[in-house]
């Protein structure tokens, strides 16, 4: 019998499992035939499509590259000036939504989105300039979130991390610590779980993926401290317990992660969601895990300490998997022609 989603949560929640804890990958896990589509890129943080055609962010130089699949050849298509690059911030996040092209960035003073006039096709694509819809996030040297995401009801999301102060995540009017969701525009929605606030739900430390199923269920990855890294269905208006909770707590007020794993097989960041199934990108894990998002106990790992680690996956529009390393970020041990993007099967 399959373990719905809502099922396993609540047998976490009642059973206090420790961990959704996955079997031993099957034999030629890691030995996936990736195909580069490009190298040479620096410091790369968010993959989207647009038109047939990908663009990349690159967190410290602010740079917006085009990637052509064809030749792997990278186009200069921005660079934000606005950008302040230090520590884990930058030229973050990229989602395109509404006719434009947003960017979580780190600028001066403070974290901010901004949205850019997105035009042309492939090869030509072309960016207006930028316009901020939302400032006065807090920075930090670390967790400073950042990836965007176009949600299936036309709004725009957004992950923030506490900013290295955990108290503001359990602050339900903070943006620190929380999912963001506004309107095009950066407005508060009308229906959002607080009325006149962005905060779609709180108590995280440091999430760094969203992706929506084919029933518009919302899921995130989010960076654990020493004990879990967690793996979370999105719900308004919910605390997810950071920081006084890491992991699967059993507490009612506290919403439970559907999969946890140690920080050292981990680290997800960037998600993306095929057929039920749910692709992350791990940093210090080095490693694509592939969830089963009606059995989360069931997992595979690809690309297993082959590629170094790995920032964002992406579903491309001919069903592949778009696949971002992430080697020259000061954490890692690049090779020569670091970082890349990979193409694989999403099976």
């Amino acid at each position: 019998m399959r373990i719905t989603r809502r099922g396993w949560l609540a047998g976490a929640m009642l059973g206090g499992l420790s961990a959704c804890t996955a079997p031993p990958p099957p034999p030629g896990a890691g030995d996936d035939e990736a195909r580069v589509i490009a190298d040479g890129l620096e410091v790369p943080w968010s993959l989207v499509f647009h038109e047939g055609a990908a663009l990349v962010s690159e967190r410290d130089s602010g740079r917006i590259l085009e990637v052509s699949e064809q030749d792997g050849v990278l186009r200069e298509v921005a660079v934000l000036e606005d950008v302040a690059a230090r520590g884990e911030g930058g030229l973050l996040g990229l989602a395109v939504l509404d006719g434009h092209l947003y960017a979580y960035l780190t600028a001066a003073q403070d974290n901010r989105i901004v949205r850019m006039p997105l035009s042309g096709t492939a090869a030509s694509l072309a960016l207006g300039a930028p316009e901020t819809i939302v400032d006065g996030i807090a920075a930090a040297q670390i967790h400073d979130g950042g990836r965007l995401g176009a949600g299936p009801d036309g709004m725009l999301y957004a992950t923030v991390g506490d900013a290295g102060s955990p108290d503001s995540a359990q602050d339900p009017g903070s943006p620190n610590g929380a999912i963001l969701r506004m309107m095009p525009d950066g407005t508060a929605p009308a229906d959002n779980s607080r009325a006149g606030s962005l905060v779609w739900s709180w108590g995280h430390r440091n999430p760094q993926g969203i992706a929506w199923d084919a029933d518009g269920m919302m899921y995130a990855s989010e960076f654990g401290q020493s004990s879990w890294d967690e793996l979370n269905i999105i719900e308004p208006g919910a605390n997810y317990g950071w920081p006084l909770v890491e992991g699967v707590g059993g507490q009612g007020r506290f919403r439970d992660p559907i999969a946890q794993w140690a920080p050292a097989e981990a680290s997800p960041s960037g998600i993306a969601i095929a057929e039920g199934t749910v692709h992350i990108a791990n940093l210090r894990g080095r490693r694509l895990r592939s969830v089963d998002l009606e059995d989360p106990t069931r997992q595979r790992e690809r690309l297993v300490g082959t590629h170094g680690r790995l920032r964002d996956v992406v579903l491309a529009p001919d069903g592949s998997l778009w696949v971002l390393t992430g080697n020259t970020d000061g954490r890692g041990d690049p090779a020569p022609g670091d970082d890349r993007i990979l193409r694989i099967a999403a099976p």
